[in-house]
């Protein structure tokens, strides 16, 4: 049985405020690259996972640009361990049972509210921020089998740069799904396709 999202009313807004507070610290500058034209659906945000961070700066995403109920999928032993997250919109998942059919059915579930959103990391594991081509896991097929019209798809890519500064740069480079197409192959190549632009523009902004 997985264990639900739940959204306390003193960890959530705490954890909200938490994620802009340690980003605005730990970094010299936060930059979101890209625009979002709002439908007011269910928001799928996809993202690269490469690390600890990255919860945080989906958060920061929700807060500043997406305005959604945050959700996102957590490994069940790692939710168990770091419980607080399940009560900042973390939901478990075990591949390693027959209970991730569930997981991926009660995804789809949070995905009829047009007040949510669900972050998922395609890869289903942390990688190299190197590793420019992102290998989707069959798990996001599942969910948009009859999601394709009713939920706006947010391609999600996290950079980080130095250039001259102590502390790093985050850029977060944004930008909608909107081909039509909901296979996995179509849509792991355009979120691949949208990556490689993300390092193109990375690298003019020293300049």
């Amino acid at each position: 049985m997985i264990l639900k999202a739940k959204h306390n009313f003193i960890i959530y807004p705490f954890f909200k405020w938490y994620a802009g507070f340690i980003i605005k610290r730990h970094n010299n500058t936060v930059k979101i690259v890209g625009e979002f034209n709002n439908k007011n659906l269910p928001i799928l945000l996809i993202s690269n996972h490469i690390s600890w961070w990255d919860g945080f700066w989906a958060m920061y995403i929700n807060q500043n640009v997406l305005h959604r109920r945050f959700h996102f999928m957590m490994l069940e032993e790692q939710l168990r361990k770091y419980w607080f997250f399940n009560f900042t919109g973390g939901f478990s998942v075990n591949k390693s049972t027959k209970s991730i059919i569930e997981t991926l059915n009660y995804t789809s579930e949070i995905l009829t509210g047009n007040k949510n959103m669900v972050l998922i990391f395609p890869q289903g594991e942390i990688q190299s921020l190197h590793n420019q081509k992102i290998q989707f896991e069959s798990g996001l097929e599942h969910i948009l089998k009859k999601k394709e019209n009713a939920v706006q798809i947010i391609f999600l890519v996290n950079l980080i740069d130095y250039f001259s500064q102590p502390k790093p740069g985050i850029y977060f480079h944004i930008r909608e799904y909107s081909d039509g197409v909901f296979d996995l192959k179509t849509m792991q190549k355009k979120y691949n396709e949208f990556y490689a632009e993300s390092v193109d523009k990375q690298m003019t902004f020293n300049k």
